[in-house]
Order: C-alpha cells, then structure tokens, then sequence
C-alpha cells in the first residue's frame, strides 16, 4: 500500500532555539553528562548494571496547531506581517507564508505547536531535528477543513513548563517523522477491490477511519493505541475487508487490541475486526497482528479470519 505521505521540497532551516528550549541545548546538555562520565569514571556500578528504562513511543492521529506562547512573540509575528504582502491572503495563508519565510524562520522556532486529538489539546510537539520544523509549516493548510489530517510519530516526554505555551501543561512529543494528509487523499490512495463499486468503497473507508480516530481517548501513546493507528495509514487491508463483509450483510461491531500471548521480548499487538450480521447475529472476526516494540510499528501476519480461544 502506499505510504499516506505529503512530500515537498525542504526549506533551508536554521538550527538555533525553540520556544525557550534549544535544541542544540538539549543535545549539548546530553552530550556533556555522558561525556563527563565517561572521563572522571564516575557512573555509578549500580546504574550502569541496571536496566534503562524504555521510551514511552507515541503514534498519534489528529491535527497540528500553532500557538503563541506570549504576547512578546504575538507581536513580533505582527511586525512580520507589517514588513511583507499579504493582500487578499486568508489568515491561514498569512500564517504561513510569513513563517515559511527565511528571514522570518526564527518565528517557526518559537511557536507553540500544539497536536491536538478529536478536539482536545494533547500534545505540544518538537522536532528532534530542526530541519523537520518544515514538516509543521507545512501542515497548515491555507484553508484548513475539518478532514485534515496530521500524524506524528515519536517519543512522549514530561509535560511543558508553564512557560513554555503560554500556560498549556500537557505532554511533549520529541517526533521523528510527520506527515500531513486529508481523508479523501488517503481513501482514494487505497487500492480498490475490483468488486466494489467507487462510491460504496468511499463511504466504507470514511466510516471505519473516523471510527478509529474516535476511538475512546485514542491518544496514540499505548501500544494498542499505536497499533491500531498504523494500521489505519498503512494497512489497506483493513479497509477492503470492511467493504467485503458490508457487501455480504455485516455491520462493523468492534475493533478490539490487546497485546498478544506470543508477546516476550517483543511486543506483539493483536487488532481483531468483529463483524455480525444484520439478519441472523452470526458473528465473524478478522484478526491481524503488529509489532510495536520500537518506535515504528510494523505488520507481522495479514489479517485473516479470527477463532476465539478457549483455553
């Protein structure tokens, strides 16, 4: 299937800070703890023989929204905007266009991007690398609709200082790929059984899609979480098996995940679709299986039909 990808040209990026926390900071801060460990010999035995604790991964649906974090900032864009054209630009396309602007790239690096899931404020996300500060300006769209799309695919970090977004307290998310879409882009990029007609295939992949990302508190950061959004951008099997059982009667009744009992070093995820049918209740599942132990999840078994397990 193919990958649900916005590709475009790279904007040249500057490297310096970021809503008050650099990230050459960061790095230097990092590197200089392990550099000076490594020097004086002077990490302790008892925790270099433990174990490090595993990074909380996050695979997340939603949309990419910047802010500013203090007037100071509001008013430095408004002088932007005072210095360049914006006749006849909407307010999306003003904010855009300034930020994509090389001289005013610095503005970019002092926003607030908040990722918010169904409506709510989840996240503020920072990229790990600065030249992926492209990536956000190129999420906003001129004229924003209700089916855009953002995905961020990263690691969870503690929540931002109160400074950091102009009061917001919610996690921060370190990404390491982003990409930006629309529905109707992502559905017509699924191939099409040859069986199902056009117009009963669209309206079978908008249903299950949105049923995915209202999902119950569906903030990505779970390892079911996750498996389910990879399968719902990367997985297009998921959407003709859905199409195929409608086509024979059966209404889409649950879409289940738990981690797997072949699960030991690796993570493994079970999603399993539940169908019944309208008339006699008989119910069929479809069952597949994704790898979530590291930052990218990946596919392990197609789906195929699923049988419940009684021992």
């Amino acid at each position: 299937m193919n990958e649900f990808e916005n590709n475009r040209e790279p904007l040249p990026i500057s490297t310096s800070s970021s809503n008050g926390l650099s990230q050459n900071n960061i790095h230097k801060i990092n590197m200089s703890s392990e550099m000076m460990e490594k020097s004086c010999g002077c990490q302790k035995n008892n925790e270099s023989s433990m174990p490090k604790e595993k990074p909380s991964y996050v695979y997340a649906i939603g949309r990419i929204q910047p802010r500013f974090p203090n007037m100071s900032i509001q008013k430095e864009f408004a002088q932007a905007v005072g210095r360049s054209d914006t006749t006849g630009l909407t307010d999306g396309e003003t904010l855009r266009n300034i930020l994509a602007e090389r001289q005013s790239r610095y503005l970019a690096r002092k926003m607030c991007w908040v990722f918010t899931v169904d409506g709510v404020n989840t996240y503020i996300v920072l990229p790990r690398d600065p030249i992926d500060y492209e990536l956000l300006i190129n999420a906003l769209r001129p004229a924003p609709r209700p089916t855009d799309i953002d995905v961020i695919i990263g690691v969870k970090g503690p929540i931002a200082p109160v400074e950091m977004c102009n009061g917001l307290s919610v996690p921060i998310v370190v990404f390491d790929h982003m990409y930006s879409f629309d529905v109707d882009g992502l559905i017509k990029s699924i191939p099409r059984p040859e069986k199902i007609k056009e117009e009963q295939f669209t309206k079978v992949a908008e249903e299950v899609f949105h049923r995915v990302i209202q999902l119950h508190d569906n903030a990505g950061n779970t390892d079911e979480q996750r498996a389910v959004n990879y399968l719902s951008v990367r997985y297009d099997q998921i959407y003709s098996t859905v199409a195929y059982m409608h086509g024979n009667d059966f209404s889409l009744t649950s879409i289940e995940a738990h981690l797997s009992r072949l699960s030991g070093a690796q993570k493994i995820v079970n999603v399993i679709l539940s169908f019944t049918n309208r008339k006699t209740d008989i119910v069929e599942k479809y069952s597949t299986r994704v790898d979530v132990t590291e930052e990218f999840p990946f596919l392990v078994t197609a789906l195929s039909p699923y049988y419940d397990k009684y021992f």
